[in-house]
């Protein structure tokens, strides 16, 4: 049983891959795509999408993402962690 001092599990899914076009959200090939992980917080997510962002920056057609995974598990927010 996870202790009350233990932070709040909000789990984040960061991908990426290349776009059809350039401000879309359709990707080109959905078996290319760059699932980088899943990680605990925003704030782990946040650093992980940066990077894989900023190692792509030359690439107009590559775009990766932030998943709020724990809004999709508990969309009303009323499971405790």
């Amino acid at each position: 049983m996870a202790g009350d001092s233990e932070k709040k599990q909000l789990l984040h899914l960061v991908f990426g891959g290349e776009l059809k076009k350039v401000g879309g959200t359709e990707f080109r090939d959905l078996h290319e795509l760059d699932i980088v992980g899943i990680f605990p917080d925003y704030q782990s997510a946040e650093a992980a999408w940066r990077a894989k962002a900023q190692a792509s920056v030359d690439d107009a057609h590559m775009r990766y993402f932030v998943v709020h995974l724990h809004r999709l598990l508990d969309p009303d927010g009323k499971t405790d962690a």
